[in-house]
């Protein structure tokens, strides 16, 4: 009898953290929670292909090449007061860390997996002006620039915990 597929994991839950390096390359032992995330960008993996034929093949033969992630990565919150406050410290600590030449690491986190996503990428500076319509919620996207994309890994993952006020 063939065995049932389950559905995937539910993104109730989910949580995303950020931690900046202590130690250049070496990824940091503790995460701070962004709160109010309502979307968190995925990140293709395209393959580019490299033609390897010779010209005596009759058919095209293509080997993988680099991996493409596209380069950016947009998270969105729910603007708030509290919110601001702990998005402009991510930005703050991230650029500080940018000039001790320390990178920003982030972690996708699931209270349903034993492993998460982890990616390095650079914050703006700012926190962006979202639009603004009749009867919604203020929502920034934050858009960063993706410096290496680790991916979904079972070593370092730790919960990620409330920004200290």
């Amino acid at each position: 009898m063939a065995k049932a597929t389950l559905a995937g994991i539910s993104t109730l839950g989910m949580l995303l953290g950020y931690g900046v390096e202590t130690s250049t390359g070496t990824k940091p032992l503790t995460f701070t929670n962004l709160p109010r995330v309502n979307s968190i960008g995925g990140i293709e993996l395209s393959t580019e292909t490299i033609d390897a034929s010779a010209l005596e093949d009759e058919v095209t033969r293509t080997i993988a090449g680099r991996a493409d992630t596209g380069g950016e990565w947009t998270l969105s919150f729910n603007l708030t007061d509290e919110t601001a406050t702990i998005y402009q410290k991510m930005l703050t600590e991230a650029a500080e860390g940018l000039a001790e030449g320390h990178r920003t690491w982030f972690e996708v986190w699931s209270k349903n997996l034993k492993s998460a996503f982890f990616i390095v990428a650079q914050p703006g500076g700012q926190i962006p002006m979202p639009e603004i319509g009749q009867n919604e919620l203020l929502v920034c996207e934050l858009t960063l620039a993706l410096d290496e994309y680790i991916g979904f890994s079972s070593e370092g993952v730790v919960k990620p915990v409330d920004a200290e006020e």
